[in-house]
């Protein structure tokens, strides 16, 4: 299966403060990371900016694709990143810029679990993680007919097609911590991770 990932980047960071896409993360700003640790496992890879976001230059292995409304939430970008990806390519990882933690062999174990089904989404304490998530290319006519409609939760997307909802506990053997769930959207949960991963805070 050729295989692609979409990393969404236009959140506002509004409990972060800053950009969460450029803080740093040991050596490298944190979608640095993201695009790195993904890279090894699903390729192309497409990043998806808010209208008038700047993102570093990455070469031509990354495709940047653009929200086409803005401020509609995860799924608008989705569409944006499944329409982006070129023909090839039957399914795709779903992440998001701050999730730095992201263990390759996780998305490898979700691809491994697709099957036939449409998507395969991590269930963890009854929540349902879209953005770590896998789904088949073909459901861009089926995402776009959401948005059409206002329906603008990822999860509305499993309820319309074929989902296998993956238990946590078919995760913990490649990702014991399930640090691949974890998305940080303040200082305090920035700076855990780090420690987490081994590096200081910058000054």
């Amino acid at each position: 299966m050729k295989r692609g990932a979409i990393i969404l980047c236009g959140g506002q960071s509004s409990r972060m403060g800053v950009p969460k896409w450029s803080l740093p993360f040991g050596p490298e700003t944190m979608l640095e990371r993201v695009v790195r640790l993904v890279g090894t496992v699903c390729e192309p890879l497409v990043l998806v900016r808010a209208a008038g976001q700047v993102l570093p230059a990455f070469g031509k292995q990354i495709i940047i694709a653009e929200d086409a409304r803005p401020d509609r939430g995860p799924l608008e970008g989705i569409a944006a990143g499944l329409a982006a990806l070129p023909d090839q390519v039957e399914a795709a990882y779903v992440t998001t810029c701050d999730a730095p933690l992201v263990v390759p062999a996780f998305i490898e174990r979700l691809f491994e679990l697709l099957g036939d089904e449409s998507a395969v989404a991590p269930v963890h304490e009854g929540f349902v993680y879209p953005l770590s998530a896998v789904y088949r290319t073909r459901l861009l006519d089926v995402v776009s007919t959401l948005l059409e409609a206002d329906r603008l939760r990822p999860s509305d997307l499993f309820d319309l097609v074929a989902t296998r909802r993956v238990s946590s506990q078919e995760l913990r053997d490649v990702d014991p911590r399930l640090d691949t769930l974890k998305n940080l959207n303040t200082p305090e949960e920035y700076l855990t991770a780090l420690a987490q991963a081994g590096f200081t805070a910058p000054p």
